[in-house]
């Protein structure tokens, strides 16, 4: 299953259809975001009633009814255009076109397939919307065909994950460091730890679940606190002479850095940093903290001493193994540019800054 679903995903990102098989149903899957309008024509011809399937999140934004719970099936007119399908996907220009409706959505029969849909179209790091068409009709044999119920259930699980190599890197912050790369089954993103020193393994670790940030950690942006709290961490472990930073390619809190500018550009239109994912179709944070479990563990490590002013990633720890000692506080890095930023997270995701 974890090569269709990486060859399922590159196929999505290309703007090719997948197709989705249930016992008594399939079902044609194209993302939204890379739909062309000539695929949009050849499955309007089809037989059936194809639907644009959106999270409840972004349903709520367009006050359309999500009947299915945590998703929403989109009626498609008859007309409707691939600027349409995309205008109400992407809310880029929400604010210029506000009103997307009347908005029709399914409400009878199954959405499992259109769920589980949206959470593969997300796995690639596209916008969380597709359209779809549950039809009888046979289709291309060389599209990707996966079974939806272990693809569900695949998707819902973390992938296993193997270390690949460790080398010694000497940093400014301590010379006694060493970088451990690990590599998921699923082909998705790599994974990094930055030990520093030589860790107690019987002994709570100070340690820091960092979550990549192209734009914090790398180019200076000024619109986050990434950057101080990386370098901060890190300067903390050499200081005490040991420590682990688990360094997760998760970046915008798991959407990835294309869907991380979306965020960015609707902030510049005036929404907080949680009401820009909700608009976007996204969860406030759709990390998932287990991968940092599964390397602690797989490090020896067992207890931790944990650098954060998350909650959530105490509990995330607690839940799958790690016991967290103690909260070490890092509160670094407020500015002009994102106070407005880190009060948001204070104020709506429970951050303690």
């Amino acid at each position: 299953m974890t090569d269709l679903i990486a060859r399922a995903r590159a196929d999505l990102r290309m703007g090719v259809p997948v197709v989705l098989e249930a016992t008594d149903q399939s079902a044609l899957v194209l993302a939204a975001e890379t739909l062309s309008a000539a695929r949009l024509k050849a499955l309007q011809e089809r037989s059936g009633m194809p639907v644009l399937v959106i999270s409840a999140r972004r349903a709520e934004t367009l006050k359309a009814r999500p009947y299915d719970g945590d998703v929403a099936r989109i009626v498609l007119p008859q007309e409707a255009s691939l600027d349409w399908v995309q205008g109400v996907a992407d809310p880029a220009d929400d604010l210029n076109t506000p009103m997307k409706g009347p908005l029709l959505s399914e409400r009878s029969g199954s959405a499992d397939l259109h769920r589980t849909a949206i959470t593969l179209v997300k796995s690639a790091r596209l916008l969380p919307a597709a359209v779809m068409l549950v039809s009888d009709e046979s289709v291309d044999a060389s599209l990707t065909r996966l079974n939806a119920a272990s693809l569900s259930q695949t998707l819902q699980d973390q992938s296993p994950m193997h270390r690949v190599v460790s080398a010694r890197l000497p940093l400014s912050v301590s010379e006694a460091g060493r970088l451990h790369i690990w590599r998921p089954e699923d082909g998705a993103e790599e994974h990094y730890a930055v030990e520093i020193g030589a860790p107690d393994r019987d002994a709570p670790v100070l340690a820091r679940l960092h979550s990549a940030c192209f734009t914090g950690d790398l180019m200076g942006s000024l619109k986050c606190d990434c950057g101080p709290q990386l370098r901060g961490a890190l300067g903390q472990m050499g200081a005490e002479g040991a420590g682990v930073l688990l360094y997760l390619n998760q970046e915008g809190r798991g959407i990835g850095l294309a869907n991380k500018m979306r965020a960015y550009a609707l902030q510049d239109q005036g929404f907080d940093t949680v009401e820009a994912n909700h608009r976007l179709g996204f969860e406030d944070d759709e990390r998932d903290f287990r991968i940092g479990a599964a390397i602690l563990r797989d490090m020896g490590f067992s207890s931790v001493r944990l650098l954060t002013n998350n909650p959530a990633k105490i509990e995330m720890m607690q839940a799958h193994g790690i016991d967290v000692t103690e909260r070490v506080p890092l509160k670094v890095g407020e500015g002009e540019h994102n106070r407005a930023y880190l009060a948001t997270k204070a104020k709506k995701s429970g951050h303690l800054l």
